[in-house]
């Protein structure tokens, strides 16, 4: 009898053993394609990123030397790349806490309302989903110094006025400005879902506890609970930040005397104007360390004052 359950527990463990390969050997072959798709538009182009940035490769040469870290050093004396960094710091450092708080700002306004939730919740939303080529002319005509919708009215309540986009002093700004009419719907609507998984008896208890005020509740409740969300949409908006190109290229191509040149334009016209592409993929490589580099630091950050549960 001992004999017979020992082999009956064999022909299981045999079977349970193929069972498992035939579900591991299905799991691999599923994934597959999306393993591919990855090693092709993201991995292999980074790879080649790194391998062109040693060269003197220039777009459209049929040959390229090997010159080893030329280009990074050529970056570390370059004026206009520090001058296009900063650039992309400041204008980060203007769109991300604007955005963060007006997001945040309108979700509490929305969720706390009644009525056409639905319509300010798209209205809000649609900047996001327009085209930014169409809205960066649109914004270029409203900052028009003489017959510029917005100007005229800042005009006529008595503010000073300016050419926007040709001041070294307020070209970053005003494109900050356009950055934050962007991005902010989108942290809008993140905020949104985060305000729907926070439990009504937290606000309960917090009542009960003496948080009657709208202030204490949004303080000891609705804060702590939006942590995760508030660390994504940070990130979010960071790396959106730090991406800018669009409205620098088609509203001021990075003047006036680079005072709007961010490091993607940067990228971009010294790869594709200058046509020294072993030199713009130095930028890239740069670039792409330093939004990793920050992405982990704000990450490992803002992961300590977040609450999960």
């Amino acid at each position: 009898m001992v004999m017979i359950a020992s082999a009956d527990d064999a022909a299981l463990c045999r079977g349970a053993t193929r069972r498992n390969f035939a579900q591991l050997t299905a799991g691999h072959l599923l994934s597959l394609p999306a393993a591919v798709a990855l090693l092709l538009l993201f991995v292999a182009p980074t790879i080649a990123i790194f391998g062109i940035a040693l060269t003197d490769w220039q777009l459209g040469a049929d040959d390229l030397s090997f010159i080893g870290l030329k280009n990074f050093r050529a970056l570390l004396v370059d004026p206009d790349f520090y001058q296009s960094l900063r650039n992309s710091v400041v204008y980060t450092l203007l769109v991300l806490p604007a955005t963060v708080c007006l997001g945040l700002a309108v979700a509490l306004l929305i969720e706390s309302g009644r009525s056409f939730r639905a319509f300010y919740r798209a209205a809000h939303f649609l900047p996001v989903m327009a085209t930014m080529a169409a809205m960066a002319i649109s914004w270029e005509a409203l900052l028009h110094p003489t017959i510029g919708l917005l100007t005229q009215a800042l005009a006529s309540l008595g503010v000073p006025t300016t050419n926007w986009l040709k001041n070294q002093h307020t070209v970053l700004p005003a494109l900050a400005a356009i950055g934050i009419w962007q991005n902010f719907g989108y942290a809008m609507v993140l905020f949104l879902a985060g305000l729907k998984v926070i439990p009504p008896d937290l606000y309960e208890a917090a009542a009960v506890d003496g948080a009657d005020s709208a202030f204490d509740r949004l303080r000891t409740v609705t804060l702590p609970m939006l942590g995760p969300t508030t660390m994504f949409v940070t990130i979010i908006i960071t790396l959106r930040s730090l991406e800018v190109f669009d409205t620098v290229s088609i509203i001021t191509q990075g003047g006036p005397e680079k005072a709007s040149e961010v490091l993607l334009y940067t990228l971009y016209t010294e790869s594709f104007s200058y046509l020294r592409t072993g030199y713009g993929a130095a930028i890239t490589v740069v670039f792409l360390l330093m939004v990793t580099s920050l992405m982990l630091l704000q990450t490992r950050i803002m992961d300590r004052r977040v609450h999960y549960a």
